[in-house]
């Protein structure tokens, strides 16, 4: 099934999907901006910002269609979560915590990255988390999983472990399922070897599963999801790196749209 529509005369803003996003911090508020940014270029219909002042004022100032909510609002009205990009574990207050976990054990797909990875273990909906290599080996180790093997054993053991979808990223990157069915994306282009381009592929695959959120209650639909957003991040990098040009993680967010046309146009 094809994951991407464009809006009919039917829809609105909340039928195309609502996001809500926990993300950034006072230390990484890029993250946010980047994440948030890449989501509305994906097509959301609405994004809810739950971050400090300061990461609320960033993003804002780059996408001022955003609804922001401060920490201590409740965690609701959305049909996704993105929680975790451009946060640390280690300096998380109680009131991001209390929030995180409130997104975690609702019914609603959380889209888990970096910083929230450590809450994972418990969830209540559907989940896929979001690890780069070092992430991945910290995850195991907290569940007390040893894997010796290759990325992609170390992936299914986690999503085995976690009853949830696993995008290991890397050169290849593997989407797999808790029952173990992987697919592999091989990387368009190695430009994407900078900072920040994982918070943008963590605010396109929140973006398409708000859109699809019925059906992304079901792994193997999440799964499938999670791999086209892997695809199109790597297609909108390739687009931004024509030549061989050095790029960055917004050139990457501001070549979206273009592939998301491509892919809808086939």
């Amino acid at each position: 099934m094809e994951w991407l529509r464009a809006p009919g005369a039917d829809d609105d803003k909340r039928s195309m999907g609502v996001l809500g996003v926990i993300t950034g911090s006072e230390r990484y508020p890029g993250a946010a901006v980047l994440g948030v940014e890449a989501a509305w270029r994906t097509g959301i219909g609405m994004v809810r910002l739950w971050a400090p002042r300061r990461v609320q004022d960033l993003v804002l100032a780059r996408r001022p269609e955003t609804v922001c909510h401060a920490l201590d609002e409740p965690a609701d009205g959305v049909d996704a979560w993105l929680l975790g990009s451009g946060q640390d574990a280690g300096e998380r207050d109680p009131r991001l915590r209390s929030l995180l976990l409130e997104a975690l054990r609702s019914s609603v797909a959380c889209v888990v990255d970096a910083g929230a990875l450590d809450l994972v273990p418990g969830h209540a909906g559907p989940v896929v988390v979001t690890p780069h290599g070092r992430e991945l080996e910290r995850l195991l180790e907290q569940l007390g999983v040893r894997v010796d093997e290759d990325e992609r054993m170390r992936a299914a053991a986690a999503a085995a472990a976690l009853d949830a979808v696993v995008v290991a990223k890397g050169a290849a990157t593997h989407v797999v399922e808790p029952s173990a069915a992987t697919a592999t994306v091989e990387a368009a282009t190695h430009r994407l070897a900078t900072a920040g381009t994982g918070d943008v592929l963590a605010g396109m695959l929140g973006a398409i599963v708000a859109a699809n959120a019925e059906a992304a209650r079901e792994a193997r639909a999440l799964a499938s999801i999670a791999a086209l957003a892997v695809a199109l991040h790597g297609a909108a990098a390739a687009a931004a790196a024509v030549g061989g040009r050095p790029i960055t993680a917004l050139d990457v967010a501001e070549h979206v749209p273009a592939a998301v046309a491509a892919r809808t146009a086939r």
